[in-house]
């Protein structure tokens, strides 16, 4: 005679047991950590943001503009030119040069020499001076070659014969002694006749 005794059952295993269930203080405890992390690195990420966002400013007013100190040009100029050398003096610190040249390195004694200085003005566009006892130098030629007189201006007490270029643009132009002296560029008029007041001899 079979029957099913207790050999029949048999107890579950470890596998099979049920996990005991997390208690509300442990559940607690788990959200009250996670909030605690969040918060504690909340600060941090705001500064990292702050920061991020600050150097941003701070470079997207200065993109594309590089500056440069003319102020060995001017010098090389000036030690080799047979004239007195003229020069931009106490413009607005908004007014920016980024580039300057002459051709004073190659000159001989007698050659003629030219300076040339570029601004960017406080308006962000382009003021050009420039000094030069060659009335065919190429910084004079481009910009008088084909301008059209429209009268004269006083600056600073010097009279400037004002011109528009051949690409519509203002030119501020005098010459004595066979040196020229010339502001020009895409600036204001106002912006323009600032540089032109400004041209002193350079005192070195």
């Amino acid at each position: 005679m079979t029957g099913v005794g207790p050999t029949s059952e048999h107890a579950p295993s470890p596998a099979e047991a049920p996990l005991p269930a997390a208690s509300p203080a442990m559940e607690r405890a788990s959200r009250l950590s996670f909030a605690n992390m969040v918060r504690s690195l909340l600060p941090l990420v705001v500064i990292c943001l702050l920061v991020v966002a600050w150097t941003a400013f701070r470079q997207s007013g200065d993109v594309g503009v590089r500056t440069v100190d003319p102020s060995s040009t001017v010098h090389l100029a000036a030690a080799r030119a047979g004239y007195q050398v003229l020069v931009p003096t106490g413009l607005d610190e908004r007014y920016l040069p980024t580039s300057a040249r002459t051709d004073a390195g190659n000159a001989a004694e007698g050659d003629p020499v030219t300076l040339e200085i570029g601004y960017l003005t406080p308006s962000e566009e382009f003021a050009g001076f420039v000094v030069s006892d060659n009335p065919a130098a190429d910084p004079v030629a481009s910009v008088l070659d084909g301008a059209q007189e429209r009268g004269t201006v006083d600056i600073g007490g010097d009279r400037w014969t004002r011109s528009t270029t051949s690409d519509g643009e203002t030119a501020l132009s005098r010459e004595a002694d066979g040196v020229t002296v010339l502001v020009t560029g895409s600036a204001t008029d106002e912006e323009l006749r600032t540089v032109a007041e400004s041209v002193r001899p350079y005192s070195g």
